[in-house]
């Protein structure tokens, strides 16, 4: 006996829905992985490299970090093109291209002999950090998933590559330490090479979704709405405010008056934290709106910045300040493809998000800059801390406000 038509169809259609929950649960497991990898490799190790680069090419450690300010605007230059890409093609040629050219980048790194070609590897490693790194595997996950698995799926993305800092800064220290920076690059090369198989072999093109009826759908209908310009406007301002404060905030407690040890240890809280806050805001996003959320947590982070300069001088208040400014660390980063998926058509998501990238990542990279000139015009860190605390402020209301629009 045969089942009726509507039965076996019904069932045909629910084994294919198991088979891409299964297929989208494999992803977010392999690009966990290789975002791990990848950040460690590609981003974090270079603070371990900056002195003895330096050294044995005869230059300044300034001039060695201008090639990784480089880098970094290399991928936000590209973060539009790649977002075209990857809503048009998906991610699978894409970030198995980006693993390759990371590792062959690794390796010549290893070979350099002058600061020039430090700038050549630097400017192809930006351009493997915008194939393979965050912005693409979101836009991969958010083509995979619903409305109701996405936020679970970027936390358990971000939770797991949260630590990328914390597995590479110590191995490539060990590695520079007992085999030399050139032999420790050879080492990283080889580790980035793993992540060529999961991107080549688990990520694919998701089946196509029909078009949304209300949501806008092309990038210049995007560009007018005002939503997205407080979207722009405020997670450029946090952007800026965390890259202050991460670049000045040793230096800092080190002027009121605390000691080495201590000030790097408590800095070296935030990646501990930032963890800690995705795990809030995906919880509380179950029972309040995500800009709701958002927004709060930034205001927190605008309080707890202003109270540094002004109790930062005992140790509890500087750890308290640190412990709530933490929390909001990584927020942004699991925040703003909840906020953008559920605002845009998905499948334009990449090309929003990566014309969102831009600013971002100009306020990234200038933020430090801007913040030690203050410091050298006033000659202490209260203006400083004060303007992250009034970014961290228009960031909440701008994303507070992006919910009415």
């Amino acid at each position: 006996m045969t089942s009726p038509p509507t039965v076996a169809a019904d069932r045909e259609a629910g084994g294919h829905h198991a088979a891409h929950q299964r297929h989208a649960r494999r992803i977010v497991a392999a690009l966990a992985i290789t975002q791990t990898v990848g950040y460690g490799t590609l981003y974090y190790a270079f603070a371990v490299f900056l002195t003895p680069l330096a050294r044995d090419l005869h230059t300044t450690t300034t001039a060695v970090t201008g090639t990784f300010t480089v880098s970094v605007l290399v991928s936000a230059a590209l973060a539009v093109p790649a977002g075209r890409w990857l809503d048009h093609h998906g991610g699978r040629a894409l970030m198995t291209a980006g693993s390759l050219l990371g590792t062959l980048m690794l390796v010549a790194w290893s070979q350099v002999g002058t600061l020039w070609q430090l700038y050549a590897v630097q400017i192809g490693i930006g351009a493997a950090a915008a194939a393979s790194l965050y912005e693409a595997a979101f836009a991969v996950v958010i083509a995979w998933h619903t409305p109701a698995t996405r936020s679970g799926a970027l936390l358990v993305l971000t939770v797991v590559a949260g630590f990328a800092s914390t597995i590479f800064l110590p191995l490539t220290g060990w590695l520079v330490e007992q085999h030399g920076w050139r032999t420790a690059l050879l080492a990283l090369a080889l580790v980035q090479f793993l992540t060529v198989p999961p991107h080549l072999l688990v990520v694919r093109a998701a089946p196509r979704k029909p078009a949304p009826i209300s949501r806008p759908a092309g990038l210049r209908q995007v560009l007018t709405d005002g939503g997205f310009w407080l979207l722009a406007v405020g997670f450029t301002a946090h952007t800026a405010a965390i890259a202050a404060l991460t670049v000045h905030l040793v230096a800092a407690l080190t002027a009121w008056g605390h000691s080495a040890t201590f000030a790097a240890t408590a800095a070296g809280l935030l990646g501990v934290l930032s963890v800690t806050g995705r795990l809030i805001t995906t919880g509380l996003q179950r029972r309040f709106r995500t800009t709701t959320v958002v927004a709060v947590i930034f205001v927190l982070q605008a309080a707890a910045a202003m109270s540094l300069p002004l109790a930062g001088r005992h140790t509890g208040a500087a750890v308290a300040g640190i412990v709530v400014f933490g929390i909001g660390f990584g927020v942004a980063t699991i925040a703003k493809p909840v906020l953008i998926a559920a605002r845009y058509d998905t499948r334009r998501y990449a090309t929003i998000a990566g014309t969102l990238v831009v600013p971002m990542t100009l306020a990234k990279a200038a933020a430090p800059l801007g913040a030690a000139a203050l410091h050298a015009t006033t000659g202490n860190y209260l203006l400083v801390f004060g303007a992250a605390a009034l970014s961290c402020a228009v960031a909440a209301t701008c994303i507070a406000a992006a919910r009415t629009t």
